[in-house]
């Protein structure tokens, strides 16, 4: 398939013309892997969409200043053959093939869990059947009507009516570790030292179920009781620094600490090796550390969606680093058009590099925006209330922002922006996901061994 790597063809273009710009193509750049991105088909009649954008749905990436893209992302329309169901995916490629993992894990995991889902969905089906049917000493079936309906009901209650939330959950991580087995097996790809962050979404009806595994993000906007955009945190970073991955890590034996220059980024080191210094807990890859407490299983959520709910936002944390997630809703919310939402995003946090981290190398930045309803509702920024911010309140964001008080009219900000010098290609890297790689010879000859595949039950 197509690719979502960018290149610097746009070195010194004005941001106002990009974000204006009423190209359907809201992409940048190629990576060279065939196929220039767009709309292919995938599994079941599905639409694969790498750049661009539709009625529901808006998607851009923004190489950084520290070499390639490493983000990659993939929304497929009417997913596993559902009409009107999406699957989105933003990948946060590190390390030196980082961009390799991301692309591999972005072409091949759509795939491996619409097969994952048919079979579970075929097996729960033919389970069901059989508990529907009890029959007493003549033979005669009973309770069979009531039954079925109570066994509807439970199901509705999860994800829908075609399966249990159980076996989504279950279907997304038994496709996440085949698809890291996989990966491990793959010479093509050296991911001893590289790998990928995932944040993955489908969207069925009113139902959402996310997995994550890393330190990308979603969230959620929903309007508050006085219209305004409030933001709702779907899924968790996970870093090091949260206790239940470090307790992990350090049990097997892999070890947690912050350096000295950075003592608010913890990462994760090999027992007897200072490296490389993963800035994650979870991730695809990373070989050298899958003995250590590192795992690729994700983390599942699920939310069934209101009225009230507009859209969701899926990006790597290159946005997230420099915007907090008011922040992000807001200028999502305040986009004149849909289809530029996404790049809109990217902008800003490019602004937010230059200005929270002077000196600094920008990240890369992939943007996915999925919206619910129809019909575009009017743009309304979060305006200060008394007592604070509510979405603030309610999620625990700080007050800080990465970049200046964002204006009401997102194109005043715009219209300062240029892509400036180089100046920024020779600063520092901040927060590299990854500090480097085992040089040592027995290290790189360890053989990795791969388990074989544990049976998923799903109850």
């Amino acid at each position: 398939m197509g690719a979502c790597c960018s290149t610097d063809r746009d070195e010194g273009r004005d941001w106002v013309e990009m974000v204006n710009d009423d190209r359907d193509d809201e992409f940048e750049g190629d990576d060279g892997g065939g196929g220039g991105g767009g709309v292919s088909e995938g599994d079941l009649g599905a639409r694969v969409r790498l750049r661009g954008s539709n009625d529901s749905c808006c998607m851009f990436t923004k190489q950084g200043r520290k070499g390639i893209n490493q983000d990659a992302m993939a929304v497929w329309e009417d997913f596993n053959g559902q009409k009107d169901a999406f699957f989105c995916g933003v990948f946060d490629g590190h390390g030196p093939v980082g961009h390799r993992v991301a692309h591999h894990v972005r072409d091949n995991l759509p795939m491996k869990l619409s097969s994952v889902i048919q079979s579970l969905q075929n097996k729960e089906s033919s389970r069901r059947d059989l508990d529907l049917v009890d029959k007493d000493d003549e033979g005669q079936e009973i309770g069979e009507k009531e039954r079925s309906d109570n066994a509807r009901e439970s199901c509705e209650e999860d994800f829908g009516p075609d399966m249990l939330l159980s076996t989504w959950e279950a279907s997304f991580i038994k496709s996440f570790k085949e698809i890291d087995e996989e990966l491990s097996l793959d010479s093509s790809i050296d991911s001893f030292c590289s790998g990928t962050t995932a944040v993955t979404m489908v969207k069925q009806g009113d139902h959402l179920i996310i997995a994550n595994l890393g330190d990308s993000r979603a969230v959620l906007c929903t309007r508050g009781q006085k219209n305004q955009p409030v933001p709702i945190q779907l899924t968790v970073d996970l870093k090091p620094n949260i206790k239940s991955e470090a307790d992990r890590i350090k049990k097997c034996k892999g070890r947690v600490f912050a350096m000295d220059e950075e003592p608010e980024v913890f990462r994760v080191w090999l027992p007897d090796e200072n490296c490389p210094g993963l800035a994650m807990a979870r991730a695809f890859g990373d070989f050298c550390l899958k003995d250590y407490g590192l795992i690729s299983t994700p983390e599942v959520s699920y939310r069934k969606l209101t009225q009230d709910d507009e859209f969701v936002v899926l990006a790597t944390d290159g946005v997230w680093d420099v915007l907090s997630n008011v922040e992000v809703v807001r200028i999502v919310a305040s986009a004149k058009k849909r289809s530029v939402a996404a790049k809109l995003l990217v902008a800003h946090a490019v602004t937010a590099w230059k200005t929270k981290y002077p000196g600094c190398k920008i990240d890369d930045c992939a943007v996915i925006c999925l919206f619910f309803k129809n019909d575009q509702p009017p743009s309304q920024s979060i305006a200060s209330a008394p007592g604070g911010n509510p979405g603030q309140q309610e999620n625990g964001i700080s007050q800080k922002s990465g970049s200046n008080q964002i204006e009401a009219n997102p194109d005043t900000m715009l219209a300062g922006i240029t892509e400036d010098s180089e100046s920024a290609v020779d600063g520092v890297s901040r927060v590299d996901s990854l500090i480097r790689v085992p040089h040592t010879t027995s290290l790189l000859s360890r053989r990795r061994a791969v388990k074989e595949p544990e049976h998923v039950e799903v109850h």
